[in-house]
């Protein structure tokens, strides 16, 4: 079966269709969970399926550091040894690696850094990003690219970008012919849109089976990202997927699905389980705060998932405030929970030619606050 995207819907410049893999299809638009280390932090595989999820994100850098790639591969595979049949898409360790600053040394060939974990010398480049990923199994493969922080000169982003398309070639090379596996590109630019336009153009001459726009969440502001999305996603190509890589709070997502973005992740539903924030129709919630050491209410009426139909506000701040591990499960799953209902909300509000006033209402919503009853 080969990998291919099918827009069933459209609503302005959102869409909403169906990637199909080998491994299933994948409902976008989709919210990819992230598995760093081949674990969604505080949750079983099958309890993230529940939440809605098609596909996973699993780390090159992480995974290639501990327990290996090949371990992995010795053990049959990332799907099999993280106990995950369905789709997994996995990073290419550049944007890690670029967070190392002080510890990695950038060269044409690719980056030399020191583990975070023991301090030994490892060097990742194209080649070996994709032979990692290859030995991981990933069902979507993401090249390896430089992302440089932001704000940064247009002669640095420039520079940047540049050395990513070279890396994009290699990478494409080295990947290969891999029927039912797919390759994607990354488009970089910093917020220049003339350096975005370039990115895409040299990455549509390369070819790829998708598409994902880099250099976002790195410190420009939604402002600017948004901005940016107002022109990135039309750079790319109009029938494959595209990909907002590491953007997650829920009104980005919205405003990124309006103009055009099919998939996301971020590392926030997770995360916020395993800091005392629930995030719902109305906002994040602070379950430490004392306000909700006597509510009887759920976390959010209505929601299906575990913490809202059998635990109350008070019991969810009970158990963060003594650290017990149920509260970062519990909390975790609702979060995952609410962030797939968010892209199902999406995908309907595109099938039926309502997105705006879906988009109206989750504002008004959160307009509204925590505060009133739910």
């Amino acid at each position: 079966m080969a990998f291919r995207f099918d827009i069933s819907a459209r609503d302005g410049r959102a869409r909403a269709g169906v990637i199909t893999t080998l491994r299933g299809d994948i409902r976008t638009p989709a919210f990819m969970p992230v598995g760093t280390a081949a674990t969604v932090k505080a949750m079983l595989p099958e309890s993230v399926r529940d939440t809605g999820a098609d596909i996973l994100l699993g780390n090159t850098y992480h995974l290639m550091l501990r327990p290996t790639a090949e371990r992995i591969a010795a053990l049959g595979g990332l799907h099999k040894f993280m106990n995950w049949p369905r789709p997994i898409l996995t990073d290419s360790g550049g944007f890690q690696v670029m967070s190392l600053a002080s510890l990695r040394k950038l060269t044409e060939e690719g980056v030399q850094f020191s583990s975070h974990i023991d301090g030994k010398r490892h060097m990742l480049s194209p080649e070996r990003s994709m032979q990692i990923q290859r030995l991981l199994g990933s069902d979507i493969v993401m090249c390896f690219d430089e992302c440089p922080a932001l704000p940064a000169d247009k002669s640095v982003i420039a520079a940047s970008m540049e050395l990513s398309m070279r890396w994009a070639q290699r990478s494409r090379d080295a990947f290969g012919d891999r029927p039912g596996h797919a390759l994607f590109g990354i488009q970089q630019g910093g917020l220049e849109p003339d350096l975005r336009a370039e990115s895409a153009e040299k990455l549509r001459a390369i070819g790829f089976d998708g598409y994902a726009i880099g250099g976002l969440a790195v410190g420009e502001g939604q402002a600017a990202m948004l901005a940016v999305l107002d022109y990135a996603p039309g750079q790319l190509p109009e029938d494959k997927p595209r990909y907002l890589m590491g953007v997650g709070k829920p009104d980005d997502i919205v405003g990124a699905v309006q103009r055009g973005v099919d998939m996301f992740d971020c590392v926030l539903p997770s995360r916020s389980g395993r800091t005392a924030q629930g995030w719902t129709a109305r906002g994040p919630v602070n379950l430490r705060n004392a306000r909700h050491r006597d509510d009887p209410r759920p976390l959010e009426e209505g929601c299906p998932c575990p913490a809202c139909r059998g635990y109350s506000r008070a019991y969810l701040h009970h158990v963060i405030r003594a650290n017990e591990i149920i509260g970062s499960m519990l909390l975790t799953w609702h979060n995952l929970s609410y962030y797939q209902r968010l892209m199902a909300g999406l995908r309907d509000a595109i099938g039926a030619g309502k997105l705006d006033s879906f988009v109206a209402a989750f504002h008004a919503e959160r307009e509204k606050g925590d505060i009133a009853p739910l």
